[in-house]
């Protein structure tokens, strides 16, 4: 792989001021493409924008605050990444969000708030961007889904659903586009070392009484390696993804999981 294989690219990244988001953003910068950073906390965008340019000498990024269950929002905010740095080239679509509940106690704010974030996000993101890629037949859409798009779990009904979704809606969209230079996949992670699985943990040890450790082996067990995801372990298969030597992967959602999901 050249390591600047993506020079010329300009890359958008929704939910890339922590965790996976910012580790894509950090390799698709070592690559070479330009990254716009997207998310809905400004400060929390400009302070990953500071430390990714000590991270990746020479890095062009800029950063755009958007929530991404809200279609004109991402319009306006696609247009000015597209203003600054050209048209959008790959989409990484790693915004999410969960919340645990039994179904029986999942009501309807909860039910839409999961759709709205997880599954419309995408959706919106990707009507934003497609147009700009099928005029320059080049493109590249990389859903960051989940493990939970793929198998059920308890107590995330609404989680899985829209990650369930995700996984449906690349497939679809990659079959559309397949004969016009745009790829379409998935990438699903099992318990990754994010925010959202401390906060997971937390959950777990508040209501059970277990330790954190204790905690923390339940959340590994499903892993056969026993152990979180890295980021970056995430952000490499993202990389990969993107890059113009996989264009024949298409419609693919991809499980990085330890062989959680086989």
């Amino acid at each position: 792989m050249a390591p600047l294989a993506l020079t010329g690219k300009h890359a958008l990244v929704t939910g890339a001021g922590r965790g996976i988001g910012f580790a894509c953003a950090r390799a698709l910068l070592e690559r070479g493409a330009r990254v716009t950073l997207a998310g809905r906390d400004a400060g929390r965008l400009a302070a990953a924008a500071a430390q990714l340019a000590e991270l990746v000498a020479g890095a062009e990024l800029a950063c755009e605050p958007l929530d991404v269950g809200d279609e004109e929002a991402v319009r306006a905010a696609f247009a000015g990444a597209a203003a600054r740095f050209g048209r959008i080239d790959i989409l990484v679509n790693n915004a999410g969000q969960a919340t645990s509940a039994p179904f029986g106690k999942t009501d309807s704010a909860l039910w839409q708030q999961m759709l709205a974030v997880n599954l419309s996000g995408a959706f919106h993101c990707m009507q934003a961007a497609l147009p700009g890629m099928l005029e320059a037949r080049w493109g590249r859409i990389v859903n960051v889904a989940s493990t939970a798009g793929l198998v059920g779990y308890r107590y995330v009904s609404a989680y899985v659903a829209a990650k369930h979704g995700v996984v449906g809606l690349t497939r679809a969209l990659a079959l559309e586009v397949a004969a016009k230079g745009v790829t379409v996949n998935a990438v699903c992670p099992g318990y990754t070392d994010t925010d959202i699985v401390r906060q997971a943990l937390a959950n777990i040890v508040a209501k059970t009484g277990r330790s954190e450790a204790q905690a923390l082996a339940e959340l590994a067990a499903g892993n056969p390696q026993q152990r979180l995801v890295q980021c970056a372990e995430v952000a490499g298969a993202v990389a990969w993804l993107c890059l113009p030597e996989s264009a024949a992967m298409n419609g693919q959602s991809i499980a990085v999981a330890g062989g959680e999901v086989m």
